[in-house]
This record gives C-alpha cells, sequence and structure tokens, in this order.
C-alpha cells in the first residue's frame, strides 16, 4: 500500500481517538446489557422477551425511516457550510418529526403490527411515540461526531441505555411484570436522548437566526433518501432473520434468537459506531478530491475493526454454549448457542462492506443501495426457502432456528465483497483490510478455544474465553500491527510513524 500523504494525519488521529473511545464503550455496553439479558431469560422468561423483540422490531425500523439518513448525511450538509450547524441539526431533527408523526400514528391505530400474537394495552400503546426520542438521538450524536465528540456515544449509548433498560426490568418485575420489559426500553431510550441531548445543547447552544423553510427541507430530505434506503435496508439485513423466524417459531424460541442476536450485536457496535467518526473525515476528504486518502481510511479503519471482532467472535463463538446457559434455564436458553456462533460469524464478515459503504453513500449512492437490496432480497428469499424444507429434510429444531443467522453471514459475505470491490474502484484504490497475522491468531486462539470446550461450561466461560482472547490480541499486536495501527492505542500521533508501511 502506498503511503499516505501527511496531510491526513489528523484525520487518522481522530479516527484513532474515536477508536479508542469505541473500544471502552463496547466493554461498557457488554458490562451494561449482560445484566438485562440475565434479568429477562431468569425473571421474565423467553417467551416475553420474545414479545418485545418483536415490538422493539417494528419500532426500530420506523425509526430508521425517521432519521431519513441524516445519521450519516448530516456531515455531508455541515460540510457544505452554507448554513449555521446547529440550525442545519434542528432542520434534521424537524425532518425527522415529520417523517415520524404518520409512522406513529399507523402503530398507534393498529397496535397488531408490533404485538401479532397478543393483546396491547398499558404501556404497549404508548410504545410508538419512543420513536421520536430513537431518531432523534441519532441524529443528535452525529452532530456531536461532526466535532468529534465520541464521548456522547459511548456516554449514551454505553452507559445510560443499558443501564437504565437493566435498572427498570429488575425495579418494574415487581410492578408491572406484563409491560415491564417494554417500559424498560421505552425508558432507555428516552434516557438516551436527554443525554445526548443535554451534550449537544452545550456543543452547539441554541439555533440563532433559524426560520422555517418548507421547500429546502423538502430537498434535503429528498436527496437523503438514498441514504435514508441504504440505512434502512443494512438495518433490516440484521433484524429480518429474526421477523421471519417469528412466522415459524414459537415466541420461546424467538425470545432465545433475541437474546443471540443481542450478545451478537454487542461487537456490532464497535463497527456502526465509526459511522459518525469516519462519515465527516471522508466528506471532508472527497470535497478535496482525495479518494485515495479516503480508501487508505476505509482500510485502516476496517482492519482495526476486524481484528476487534475477529477476537471477540472466537472468544464468544467457542464458548457460546456457556455464554447462552448464562442468561437463562439451559433447557430454554443453550439452544441458541449454534445461532450466536453464526451471528458473531456475520459481524466479522460484515466490517468491511460497512466501513466501504461509508464512502459509497456519498461517492456511489444508487450503486451501493442496489447492492444492499438485492442482497437483502436475496437473504428473505434463502431464509423462507431453508425454513420451509428444513423440517423435511430433518433438521433438529435447534438447527432450523440457527438457519436465519447462517443465511444472513453468507449474504453479508457476499455484500462486504461486493461493495469492497465497488469502492476500489470508485475511489481508484484499494481498501483491503485482511492481513495474515488475522488468520494466524484466529488458528491458534481457535486451538485454545477447543481445548476447553472439554471442561466444563463454568471453566469455558470463566477462564477460556479470556484465554481465547488474549492469545488472540497478544498476536494481533505483536505481528498485526504496523505503527499505524497503534496509533488506536496512542494519544500522541507522529506523522512519520503514522504512515510507515
Amino acid at each position: 500500500m502506498s503511503a499516505t500523504p501527511p496531510d491526513n494525519t489528523n484525520d487518522i488521529a481522530q479516527l484513532a481517538q474515536g477508536g479508542r473511545t469505541n473500544v471502552i464503550g463496547f466493554l461498557l455496553r457488554l458490562v451494561g446489557r449482560i445484566p438485562f439479558l440475565v434479568i429477562g431469560g431468569r425473571m421474565y422468561g423467553a417467551a416475553a422477551l420474545g414479545r418485545m423483540a418483536y415490538a422493539v422490531l417494528v419500532i426500530e425500523f420506523a425509526a430508521q425511516i425517521a432519521t431519513n439518513g441524516m445519521r450519516r448525511g448530516l456531515a455531508q450538509q455541515f460540510a457544505l457550510g452554507d448554513r449555521r450547524h446547529v440550525n442545519e441539526a434542528f432542520n434534521a431533527l424537524l425532518i425527522s418529526l415529520l417523517v415520524a408523526l404518520p409512522l406513529i400514528g399507523v402503530l398507534w391505530v393498529v397496535p397488531q403490527i408490533m404485538f401479532p400474537h397478543s393483546a396491547a394495552d398499558g404501556w404497549d400503546r404508548l410504545l410508538p411515540f419512543v420513536i421520536i426520542p430513537i431518531a432523534w438521538t441519532d441524529i443528535v450524536l452525529a452532530a456531536l461526531a461532526f466535532r468529534f465528540d465520541v464521548a456522547t456515544t459511548v456516554r449514551a449509548r454505553s452507559i445510560v441505555e443499558p443501564w437504565t433498560l437493566s435498572i427498570a426490568a429488575l425495579t418494574l418485575f415487581y410492578f408491572a411484570r406484563q409491560n415491564g420489559l417494554i417500559a424498560s426500553y421505552a425508558l432507555a431510550m428516552t434516557a438516551a436522548f436527554l443525554t445526548a441531548l443535554l451534550a449537544f445543547l452545550r456543543s452547539f447552544g441554541l439555533p440563532r437566526s433559524w426560520r422555517l423553510e418548507l421547500r429546502w427541507l423538502a430537498q434535503v430530505a429528498w436527496q437523503n433518501l438514498p441514504l435514508s434506503a441504504a440505512d434502512a435496508i443494512e438495518w433490516t439485513s440484521r433484524r429480518i432473520d429474526l421477523a421471519i423466524l417469528g412466522l415459524f417459531m414459537a415466541p420461546e424460541i424467538v425470545g432465545v434468537y433475541y437474546v443471540a442476536q443481542q450478545v451478537a450485536s454487542l461487537p456490532q457496535r464497535l463497527k456502526t459506531s465509526f459511522d459518525p467518526v469516519l462519515g465527516p473525515v471522508i466528506a471532508r476528504k472527497l470535497a478535496t478530491g482525495d479518494r485515495a486518502g479516503v480508501a487508505f481510511q476505509i482500510g485502516q479503519v476496517g482492519f482495526w475493526i476486524i481484528a476487534a471482532q475477529l477476537g471477540i467472535a472466537l472468544a464468544i463463538g467457542w464458548t457460546a454454549t456457556g455464554v447462552m446457559g448464562l442468561v437463562g434455564p439451559k433447557s430454554s436458553f443453550v439452544g441458541g448457542a449454534k445461532a450466536l456462533c453464526f451471528l458473531m460469524a456475520a459481524e466479522v464478515v460484515a466490517a468491511i462492506g460497512v466501513v466501504s459503504e461509508s464512502a459509497l453513500v456519498y461517492v456511489a449512492r444508487k450503486r451501493n443501495l442496489v447492492i444492499s437490496a438485492l442482497m437483502i432480497g436475496l437473504q428473505v428469499v434463502l431464509t423462507l426457502v431453508i425454513m420451509t424444507l428444513a423440517p423435511g429434510w430433518g433438521w433438529s429444531l435447534r438447527w432450523q432456528a440457527a438457519a436465519p443467522a447462517m443465511v444472513l453471514c453468507v449474504t453479508l459475505l457476499l455484500s462486504s465483497v461486493l461493495k469492497a470491490q465497488l469502492a476500489s474502484k470508485v475511489l481508484g484504490a484499494p481498501v483491503g483490510a485482511i492481513r495474515w497475522p488475522l488468520i494466524i491468531a484466529g488458528l491458534a486462539a481457535s486451538l485454545v478455544g477447543f481445548v476447553f470446550t472439554q471442561f466444563v461450561e463454568w471453566v469455558d466461560v470463566l477462564i477460556g474465553l479470556p484465554m481465547i482472547a488474549g492469545i488472540y490480541g497478544v498476536i494481533i499486536w505483536q505481528y498485526g500491527f504496523a505503527p499505524s495501527d497503534r496509533a488506536l492505542f496512542s494519544k500522541g500521533l507522529d506523522p512519520e510513524m503514522a504512515y510507515q508501511q
């Protein structure tokens, strides 16, 4: 790989700073999310988790639509520099509200969309209003990330949200057991939004000389349609498996799959939380015509994410039976171990595709959208076919429940290959993020993992999991990380060292 011009040093330093913060955020989110899964699994039960999972699926999909692509599009609006940033942000919030209101109205009138197999009452009927704080949180955090404030994202998403969720679920179990999980979710999303909003107001202040510009707002909304569609499709690709599973399986199995999905989504935050940091950097580089610099940054961040996610996937994958057993009764939850393994693998293979998309949404929106749409179509068709035919093939219930995760892994791998190739072609430079030490470290960690699977589950989890991660981490650090990669863990960044290849 050719050396990158020194004027990229500050961008890499900012990306590295965001990466360090996101790693900390992942650990905090892991610590905060596990109590909720244990409370949900052992106190409320798999069926209650499944009911909540389907409702949240609908709400978060609506919130993705209401965000209108501003999670990444706001950086482009800011980069244009023709309006005050605070006014741009409030315009984005207004657009989001206008899109969210009709969605809320539909779900209020037809709550069966959220709860197809049970009645909706109390907190259940109010759940659609959570669409607004979810969408607004994404927009506010994107605005803060343009100023490289990633700490607020960590505080809101990794501390306030998961701990509010866990504490509320534990408390409400004794007062409102029937709606406790739904109410806990609503409280957690609202608390995360208030945390982000306070930081936003401190950083940006209130709008000045702001006026309603309906024509301009409509134009921005129209321009962001490809971004909005890409975000919605990417999000749907990670949730359609749960939705289809709910058509074929009982709520208990959906609840178990939801737990596996939640565990697997924790390392996903390492990837998606780079978007707000990477977006502004890419927008600035593209504004100056430095496409080679964008390709370098995609490859750099892609390697960081893959290196972290592969280690996490191996550690959790080899100990999946024990991890799922911690959440709830073994008779119910251990069956989700296979699904968890495939979901963890899916996060690894998806990494380079998602990072490549960070540039494609600016330079090849339509082609990126076509690839995304084709992949989700393929995912839906394959999942439906396998779920329909699997019983006749003699698949066990556990393998049938893992089938959507298997298909997700395959389609995300294909999507990553296609998007990485397209990004390389459009940017005129390679965006590869795979290095040989990843394979060596992966094999060594797998050997350790295989050894610990011979022990009882508590040894496997308490000793095996950190050992697998430790062996992997040592090899990657010693042989996989170049000086530019070690910037991720260094507060200072030497321009000469940063681009030594």
